[in-house]
């Protein structure tokens, strides 16, 4: 499933028409006849229906729903909100068309429509598609009000109207949809944290775009259940352990055990072979016990904190995660770091680890093997040296670009996180609910990365899994016996399996 911006959107539709010979007004028949399909999902025939219909092919959309719904028996009112000089072309004709099958079209009245609105259950919202720049105007400005103002459950089509399609945005009044079918492709600021909320629950209605001409103009994606199942390994009849990985932990402090148990169990519980966890040894003495199916070993220490690992042989070990609990003591990257530089094998940094990793990054860019980089917006905010403010109204532009500067995969955690590959190919996993939003639960996270790189054939599906994972685990857990309140990261652990068998076959 592809992320698109408007640009993006504009060429795939025009290459559609023009290259594949795709006509422009079955298309949006298409477009209307599936919005119509998930409409009906969420409306009855008893529900007071106003279909809002502005110029463009977002109006020509409204025109096939109001047909096609009315057709079904369903009680529709329809209000152009757009000039007649302004519906021209494929919208045009299916004005006319509707017309022809009786169906009735009031113009805008502010009025009127205040009264119209307040009586119906249901407003659908096709006035503006993704071509809008620049703030409403007009009636559209003044029946965008009106609509936020009332209680009907609000349906936008393709996009709430005045939202912009991409990240870049910060000034406008937009619809506030309860729900939004987006047409072809998912709108790049539907999972934007400025303007995602606006969407409400949004559906992905497919009608005919060619594959290969998403292909050619996107690189960004939304990872899908069936991607998962695609890409999750499966284990051989004969497999042992040591065909699903090495893995080294490095990280813990005496004033934070917790943080690197978690990270370990969560390693274990995604499927890692085998596992050895260094760490000081009073933190090794604490969480052994709780966690015997992983080995340990003692790092060089002071004050409690990890100093050198200089007595670990770090060639033995398919992929290392570093950072967790580790504390930001200078002595602890000195002890640390230049022996990560010297590592052949793929490197998983989270935590304190980011932080340590600003005075080395020059030296980390400069290494041939998988970089895996895990922060939130406030981390890499810091490795960037921007404000969490301006990396949240470009999170796409900046994770590339960072991904891209320092040869290294990024993750940027958060409702949809964005995974983005050292050549800018951008995927988003938007599982998981604000139980999440806890401590520990990057800590889980990082330890399912480590395992799944290790298991996967391709370092960026290995990343991806363990992101579905983590929020598919989450969400089995609120839907059947924790709240996102009571939700905590060692549940998420506990919750791994079930999310396993729930969607890898």
């Amino acid at each position: 499933m592809y992320i698109v911006t408007a640009e993006e959107m504009y060429k795939i539709d025009r290459e559609t028409i023009q290259t594949m010979g795709l006509d422009g007004k079955i298309l949006m028949e298409n477009a209307g006849r599936e919005a119509s399909r998930e409409i009906k999902k969420r409306i009855t025939k008893e529900d007071k229906t106003v279909i809002l219909i502005g110029g463009g092919n977002n109006g020509g959309d409204g025109f096939v729903i109001a047909r096609v719904l009315e057709e079904a028996g369903y009680a529709i009112k329809v209000i152009q909100v757009a000039p007649d000089e302004k519906i021209t072309g494929d919208a045009a004709r299916h004005k006319k068309i509707y017309r022809q099958f009786g169906g009735q079209v009031a113009d805008y009245n502010e009025g009127t429509a205040d009264t119209v609105l307040s009586e119906a259950d249901v407003i659908i919202d096709a006035m503006l598609g993704i071509g809008v720049r620049g703030g409403l105007r007009g009636d559209i400005l003044t029946v965008t009000r009106q609509v936020n103002k009332q209680d009907a459950y609000v349906i936008s089509i393709d996009i709430p109207t005045g939202l912009p399609a991409e990240e870049g945005f910060a000034d406008f009044q937009a619809i506030e949809a309860d729900a939004t079918i987006m047409i072809g492709a998912v709108k790049q600021s539907a999972v934007c944290q400025q303007t995602s909320s606006y969407y409400g629950e949004w559906i992905v209605a497919d009608i005919g775009f060619p594959e290969k001409l998403f292909q050619a103009h996107t690189k960004k994606r939304l990872w899908t259940t069936a991607d998962f199942q695609e890409a999750f390994p499966k284990r051989g009849v004969n497999s042992h352990k040591g065909d699903h990985g090495k893995g080294l932990i490095i990280g813990g402090s005496e004033p934070m055990p917790g943080s690197v148990l978690m990270t370990t169990k969560a390693a274990l519980r995604t499927g890692a072979g085998l596992l050895t966890t260094a760490s000081v040894k009073n933190v090794i003495s604490m969480i052994a016990g709780n966690n015997p199916e992983a080995m340990y070993i003692g790092a060089s220490e002071t004050d409690g904190c990890i100093t050198g690992i200089d007595n670990i042989d770090l060639s033995g070990f398919d992929a290392i995660a570093v950072g967790v609990g580790l504390g930001r003591k200078e002595e602890t990257a000195k002890g640390i770091f230049p022996a990560l530089l010297r590592y052949k094998g793929p490197i998983v940094i989270d935590a304190d680890g980011l932080f340590h990793l600003r005075a080395y990054a020059a030296d980390f860019k400069l290494r041939q093997a998988p970089l895996i980089l895990t922060p939130h917006p406030g981390e890499l905010a810091a490795l960037m040296d921007i404000s969490v403010s301006d990396l949240l109204m470009e999170p796409f532009r900046h994770s590339s670009d960072f991904a891209k500067r320092l040869n290294c995969y990024l993750v940027l955690k958060g409702k949809h996180t964005i995974i983005t590959d050292p050549d800018g190919n951008q995927t988003v996993e938007s599982s998981g609910n604000p139980g999440l939003a806890k401590g520990g639960s990057g800590d889980v996270l990082t330890g399912m990365i480590l395992a799944t790189v290790m298991q996967s054939k391709s370092i960026f599906a290995g990343i991806n899994n363990a992101c579905f994972l983590h929020g598919k685990s989450a969400d089995l857990l609120v839907q059947e016996e924790h709240s996102e309140q009571d939700l905590l990261a060692g549940d998420v652990i506990q919750g791994i399996p079930k999310a396993i068998r729930t969607f890898s076959s």
